[in-house]
């Protein structure tokens, strides 16, 4: 996926926001400018061509108060599809301590 083709989309708001994201994100205390900032100043660190039914790539970023936030997104080029988000936790040690590489299994 093309990080400059998920900002533009982000830019023009071409968000799809669905109600079960949208409540997933409250109890996890993300924000939509969060999910935005991300986008804005974020590198995707993992890549999911296979995804169905768009194409999804995982979003290593700062949100609005500059913490770090993992946004999944989905892209058919028109429109952007947010799948989830989370901060991510070295305690469930998902991650390397870049919080950018996962560790092996």
């Amino acid at each position: 996926m093309d990080i400059n083709i998920i900002r533009s989309l982000c830019n023009e708001r071409k968000i799809r926001w669905t109600v079960h994201v949208s409540e997933m994100l409250h109890s996890r205390g993300i924000t939509r400018q969060d999910i935005i900032a991300c986008i804005q100043n974020g590198e995707i660190i993992e890549d999911y061509p296979d995804d169905y039914p768009f194409p999804s790539c995982l979003i290593y970023g700062l949100n609005a108060k500059n913490k770090v936030i993992h946004v999944v997104v989905g892209c058919d080029n028109e429109e952007l599809f947010i799948v989830t988000a989370y901060y991510p936790n070295k305690e469930k040690q998902v991650f390397e301590d870049d919080l950018k590489t996962r560790k092996e299994k």
